[in-house]
């Protein structure tokens, strides 16, 4: 039998070796004592095609045989088993039993993330009480209408910390109001994933509120010190995210209070500014500006009228002057008191004897007419003084 590898084989396993000497092996000593996923390295395979050698291009990997699938275990595991456990489980325990027992659907839906690398399978096989017993195992999933409700408790869950990285990612994308991130309580292996860097610094950048809950109160790991509360236990932590309803009816009924008060203090400020409104209005309007100015033009009307009549009243009193003044030296005034106006033919008055002569034709002017006369004789009297 020939082992001999194939031209395109050794190409392969070239490939392999030269990225797990240049990429995996600086890193392998700080990864095992600083218990960290490779998350910088894995990103790397995934470019490469390493996260889906074996699955075929049309779920989008490389479509590769089993011996180029195991040659890249191989040289990785050289120098660091970390990673080769990375690429095995994911491959071998996540995508293998897809591509096995999968329908159509779920191989279309689950595997071309999984072969690019977007996304990292996890194998949760371990359980406290059977260990890596498959036949032990007691976690179920059962079909409760049209979703499965999943029962059990597993531990040491290769490719824990990326699965919660994502876990905690998509619940942020969906917009939920706060997470728990947690687990029951169990040995620091179990609880190991949450001293990740990765989930550290994926709790510290989340938007979302966390609530540690990992283990028991004494159980102590680093996302404690990053999250935005702590509870000592996931019962624990569920009660501080739920509010009671007592208080959440009262915290309504102070609100409603306060919602009260507001309105009734807008309504007051809408009523005050509707009455002066009201009065602007009242001012402005064309009716009232016109009853306003009618008032106004009675007032003067009324004052005219009554300067008239003050006018009148005065001026008739000075008339009254006038005539009783006019009268005092009015002619016709004296020939109604019986005294007469002489004057000659031309019409001159007559004032004293020696204006006349005997024969001469006189007119008498009296108060309801004229005398003609003639002179029949002249007789002067003396004008007494005075």
């Amino acid at each position: 039998m020939d082992f001999t590898l194939s031209k395109e084989h050794e190409m392969a396993r070239q490939l392999f070796k030269e990225f797990a000497e240049n990429e995996v092996k600086p890193l392998a000593q700080e990864v095992d004592e600083t218990e960290t996923f490779p998350r910088e390295t894995v990103e790397k395979m995934a470019k490469y095609g390493f996260m889906g050698i074996p699955v075929p291009k049309e779920y989008g990997g490389q479509g590769c045989d089993t011996l180029t699938y195991a040659m890249c275990v191989e040289e990785l595991s050289k120098v660091c088993a970390t990673t080769g456990v990375i690429v095995s489980a994911h491959t071998s325990l996540c995508i293998d039993p897809i591509m096995t027992f999968g329908t159509e659907d779920q191989k279309k839906k689950y595997v071309p993330d999984l072969a690019s690398g977007r996304k990292i399978g996890a194998f949760g096989l371990t359980e406290p009480g059977a260990g890596t017993d498959a036949q032990g195992q007691q976690t179920k999933a059962v079909l409760d209408g049209d979703e499965w409700v999943i029962n059990g408790s597993k531990c040491f869950i290769t490719s824990a910390a990326p699965s919660i990285v994502n876990g905690i990612r998509a619940l942020e994308r969906q917009g939920v109001d706060v997470m728990i991130v947690g687990r029951g309580g169990g040995s620091i292996e179990d609880l190991w994933a949450f001293n990740e860097r990765m989930v550290a610094q994926a709790v510290f950048d989340c938007s979302v509120p966390i609530i540690s809950a990992v283990g028991h109160e004494t159980d102590t790991t680093i996302i404690d010190y990053v999250a935005d509360l702590r509870a000592p236990t996931p019962s624990a932590a569920a009660e501080l995210a739920v509010t009671q309803v007592s208080d959440i009816e009262n915290e309504i009924l102070d609100r409603q209070d306060r919602l009260y008060q507001r309105m009734g203090r807008v309504l007051q400020h809408k009523r005050q500014q509707a009455d002066q409104m009201e009065m602007r209005l009242k001012y402005l309007s064309p009716a009232s500006r016109i009853r306003e100015k009618r008032t106004y033009s009675i007032q003067l009307e009324d004052r005219l009228q009554n300067r008239l009549q003050a006018i009148l009243r005065e001026r008739r009193h000075n008339l009254a002057l006038y005539i009783e003044r006019m009268k005092a030296v009015s002619p016709l005034e004296k020939l109604n008191s019986g005294f007469s106006y002489v004057e000659d033919t031309d019409g001159k008055n007559i004032r004293s004897v020696i204006q006349v002569e005997a024969g001469e034709r006189l007119r008498i002017r009296v108060s309801d007419g004229v005398i003609d006369t003639r002179v029949e004789q002249i007789q002067k009297e003396e004008r007494l003084p005075g």
